[in-house]
C-alpha cells in the first residue's frame, strides 16, 4: 500500500510540475479547440518553435498532450484520459480525510 501510495504522489508531482509552467497552460488552452499544429502555436503564441517544442515534449512525457507526424510537421491534442487523473487528483486532495487517514500519525 506505501509503494503505491509513493507512485501516485510520483504522479502527482510530474502532472502538476507539467502544468506548473504559463506557456505549458498557454499551450493547453489552445489545445482545448482540437488539435494544433506546431506552426499554429508558434504564431499564436509568439514563441519560438525551439522554446515550443521543450514546453510540448514535456507535456507529452507527463502524458498530457498526445502527437501525430504528417508529413514535416508535427499536430498535437489533448489526452483527455491525463487530464481526468489530474481532476481526480485535485478532487480527491479536496476531499475530507477518511477516518483511517485520520489514525495515521505517531499520536
Amino acid at each position: 500500500m506505501a509503494t503505491q501510495v509513493k507512485s501516485d504522489t510520483d504522479r502527482a508531482a510530474r502532472l502538476f510540475h507539467a502544468l506548473s509552467d504559463g506557456t505549458r497552460l498557454s499551450i493547453l488552452q489552445r489545445l482545448r479547440f482540437g488539435e494544433r499544429c506546431v506552426c499554429d502555436m508558434t504564431d499564436a503564441l509568439d514563441a519560438a518553435q525551439s522554446r515550443l517544442s521543450f514546453h510540448l515534449k514535456v507535456l507529452k512525457d507527463a502524458g498530457l498532450v498526445t502527437d501525430r507526424r504528417e508529413g514535416r510537421w508535427m499536430y498535437y491534442t489533448l489526452n483527455p484520459e491525463t487530464l481526468a487523473e489530474v481532476a481526480a487528483t485535485l478532487g480527491w486532495l479536496a476531499s475530507a480525510p477518511t477516518p483511517s487517514e485520520r489514525k495515521i500519525g505517531c499520536c
